[in-house]
């Protein structure tokens, strides 16, 4: 198990994929490849042999063909299936963020690519390189993860979704300005969680770690915090700005 913390500043535990299951989830995956390139082969090579085509179409063709095959497959199958391929599909896992949310094209991509040329094909030693980074991490993580900011967790359930902190409407054009990407995870978790907690704290409590609260987030983020409001309407409007980015 790994604990991620999601864009809202909630903590998540999902199992890590070890090498065994995304070995099985790889290679069903390859034999889907195989069957692919075997089909683009066999209609390139009915296609150019009915037109005469010269040595340069061919070298197209297999350039086509090669990246369709090794690139093209995992990039689309894992933006359209957000994260699961057919192999991964079959195995149980998904590719997540390093915060546990949905990936897309830009992170499937890099993926895509690092496993032709560094992971498995090009640079890869059929996969030796995947294995050895994969070992080395304690997140399972190959180059193509590290590059992309992603990890593959074993589950068959739909992730969590947390709920979203609305903010007060009097300080939304005060939190629409604030850069709270600057926000430690640390922070951001004690702030969810000195709201969630709120209505347990009394009223002393609230005024007390509310304010410390405020202050140590107003410094990290370099601005002064509005006054006259209690602490937990000027947390509550950071925390929704910071979901608001995150869900961007």
């Amino acid at each position: 198990m790994a604990e991620f913390t999601t864009g809202e500043a909630v903590a998540l535990e999902l199992p890590i994929a070890r090498i065994p299951s995304r070995a099985g989830a790889f290679l069903l995956d390859l034999l889907i490849q195989l069957t692919l390139a075997a089909t683009l082969i066999f209609l390139a090579t009915a296609l150019l042999t009915a037109f005469d085509a010269d040595e340069a179409w061919w070298a197209v063709a297999g350039i086509v063909t090669l990246v369709t095959v090794l690139v093209a497959y995992p990039v689309c199958s894992e933006t359209l299936s957000r994260g699961r391929s057919i192999g991964k599909l079959a195995f149980g896992l998904r590719v997540v963020r390093s915060d546990a949310g949905p990936i897309d094209f830009r992170h499937a991509l890099t993926r895509g690519l690092t496993g032709a040329i560094v992971d498995f094909w090009m640079l890869g030693a059929f996969g030796a390189v995947a294995v050895i980074t994969s070992l080395c991490s304690r997140e399972g993580r190959r180059v193509g993860d590290v590059l992309a900011g992603t990890v593959v967790v074993h589950t068959r359930q739909n992730l969590p979704v947390p709920a979203l902190v609305m903010a007060p409407p009097w300080l939304s054009a005060w939190s629409a300005q604030l850069d709270t990407s600057v926000l430690s995870d640390e922070l951001a978790g004690s702030v969810r969680q000195y709201l969630t907690r709120l209505r347990t704290l009394s009223p002393a409590a609230q005024q007390h770690l509310g304010s410390q609260l405020v202050v140590a987030v107003c410094t990290a983020m370099r601005c002064q915090a509005p006054t006259g409001y209690p602490p937990y309407h000027v947390l509550g409007a950071v925390l929704a700005r910071r979901q608001q980015l995150a869900r961007a």
